[in-house]
């Protein structure tokens, strides 16, 4: 008679096992939960940065350069390679407010790229605006995975200092021209949705 008591108490234990685990299993999901929405922006700015890739005949213009390559790979000139897989470029370029070279800059974009995919054209940046104007003082840092041929890309602001202290956001990024390997232009919207 014991045995079959001690039966029926591992049966229930194992039974109220099964639903409590169900239960905490379909609240725990997500789907029982309403979604947050993100909060509403609290700051949009736009900004065009200029790349001039350093190819030995421009260095007076240059503002990036290649500092790694692949072992055997050209560390002056972005060609002859099929994605440029494994460059890693830094830069140190103008920002204005609109897509004119020309424009009195407001700022700098520094930081890095490397080509990270062997089977399409794209690149990691991390980078951060260096902005000293009379509208903005302070830096905005950026960091993300930069599919170039997509185009609009999102990657995160994830951090600031200045104006932008502790700012948390997104940075929509398109290419706006490009002129082969030595110049390319990027329109970057950027979303702050934590302004201090």
């Amino acid at each position: 008679m014991a045995v079959k008591n001690h039966n029926s108490a591992v049966h229930l234990g194992f039974v109220w096992l099964v639903v409590s685990s169900t239960v905490l299993l379909q609240t725990s999901d997500g789907h029982s939960w309403k979604k947050h929405s993100l909060p509403k922006p609290c700051r949009n700015l736009v900004f065009y940065f200029h790349d001039v890739i350093y190819n030995v005949l421009n260095a007076k213009n240059a503002t990036s350069t290649l500092v790694g390559a692949p072992h055997g790979a050209n560390l002056t000139l972005l060609t002859g390679k099929d994605n440029h897989f494994g460059d890693l470029a830094v830069f140190d370029d103008p920002i204005t407010l609109d897509n004119n070279f020309h424009s009195p800059p407001v700022g700098r974009a520094q930081g890095f790229y490397f080509y990270d995919m062997k089977n399409t054209f794209s690149s990691w940046l991390g980078f951060t605006f260096v902005l000293n104007s009379t509208d903005h003082r302070g830096t905005i840092t950026f960091g993300g995975a930069d599919p170039i041929l997509a185009k609009h890309r999102d990657i995160s602001v994830v951090g600031g200092t200045g104006d932008f202290l502790m700012a948390r956001g997104i940075a929509t990024i398109s290419t706006d021209a490009y002129e082969g390997d030595v110049y390319f232009r990027l329109c970057v919207n950027i979303t702050l949705y934590e302004c201090y």
